[in-house]
């Protein structure tokens, strides 16, 4: 990252960032298909590559800080926690389940002890973050955040939790996928990691898995790398490139999908088969009047929508999530709808024909 570069916007940023600087370069950062290097001792695992580095740049420049590129985003989680070393770790109770299920294991390997808190209820959290800190000190502490949660779309305050977590000497961890960069920023706020699955709004194609993260901390950066040489959890080289040339369009296509999914939910708030109804940004997760068998029949009787179990790219796809064991506790019949940059009319009359269903 460049302090030549703070001033631009995001969308100029998206595009410009990460690109060769030499005369005679290609415009785009190249595929480097590479695991060693000649007249060096470089390795790409230990060393990353030109590749990587561009996309880490252009990342880091829109979220401000530095940023490491891995295989998926639960790899990038994986080497939070590794880097970190908690001894507690506070984490919202409704929260993505990929993570819940590496803490469950990690607890129960005697490894971490998981406090499930509700994210949104901000003075529980900075209570049950104080507790901890008194029971094992602040620096075997890691305050986990994910806002807007997954699948019910809570917000949750992470400036105010940032700043609690700071007074104290705890860590905090933000997972921002569903915001993306251009939704939040919580390093500005005063997070001390930022995470993301690329694999979603980032790539924003559902061709690709890839994880980041970023941090301001020089001792947390050297301490994530360290994980990722050690664990292998390296991006690939192609995963890499698409990631980048996904995040050219990020800001234009999250501002297409937000404007849709403000408008669906608009629509679904006064639908008879509608009992609760939420968007932030791209993501809208709505309740179907008659449970699980109601939402499944709503789900199968699209024709456009597709049904598929991740989010963030360019085509609407939505799914019940409590059938999955490790959302069992949602209402049985809430949908998650990723909202794609389809013609909203077109968004509109699939779901309003299933929704008749």
């Amino acid at each position: 990252m460049t302090d030549s570069n703070n001033s631009r916007s995001a969308r100029t940023i998206a595009v410009t960032a990460g690109r060769p600087q030499n005369e005679n370069d290609p415009l785009n950062a190249s595929i480097v298909l590479a695991s060693n290097f000649q007249s060096s001792g470089d390795y790409a695992r230990t060393h990353g590559t030109s590749t990587w580095a561009a996309l880490e740049q252009a990342v880091g420049e829109l979220e401000g800080g530095q940023c490491l590129s891995f295989a998926t985003g639960m790899a990038a989680a994986s080497a939070i926690l590794f880097a970190l070393h908690p001894s507690i770790v506070v984490v919202p109770s409704v929260s993505y389940l990929g993570v819940r299920a590496l803490l469950s294991d990690m607890q129960d390997h005697g490894h971490v002890r998981v406090v499930s808190i509700d994210i949104v209820n901000t003075e529980a959290v900075v209570k049950a973050m104080k507790a901890a800190s008194v029971e094992v000190g602040a620096e075997r502490v890691v305050l986990w955040i994910e806002t807007p949660t997954n699948p019910t779309l809570d917000e949750a305050e992470p400036e105010i939790l940032c700043r609690a977590a700071n007074a104290s000497n705890v860590k905090t961890v933000v997972d921002s996928t569903f915001a993306s960069p251009i939704g939040q920023q919580p390093l500005k706020l005063g997070a001390s990691v930022v995470m993301h699955s690329g694999t979603k709004f980032i790539g924003g194609h559902s061709d690709l898995m890839i994880g980041l993260a970023l941090t301001n901390d020089a001792e947390v950066f050297e301490k994530l790398s360290r994980a990722r040489v050690v664990q292998g959890a390296t991006p690939g080289a192609l995963e890499a490139f698409l990631a980048l040339r996904g995040l050219r369009t990020l800001p234009l296509r999250y501002e297409a999908a937000t404007k849709n999914a403000n408008e669906i939910c608009r629509r679904l708030q006064t639908h008879s088969a509608i009992e609760w109804t939420k968007n932030v940004g791209p993501m809208l997760s709505y309740i179907v009047t008659g449970g699980a068998a109601a939402a499944d029949r709503v789900c199968a009787t699209t024709s456009m929508i597709i049904t598929a179990t991740s989010l963030g790219g360019v085509e609407t796809t939505m799914e019940r999530r409590q059938k999955y064991a490790g959302d069992a506790h949602v209402n049985p019949g809430l949908i998650r709808m990723s909202v794609g940059i389809e013609d909203v009319e077109d968004i509109w009359s699939d779901l309003e024909k299933a929704l008749a269903s």
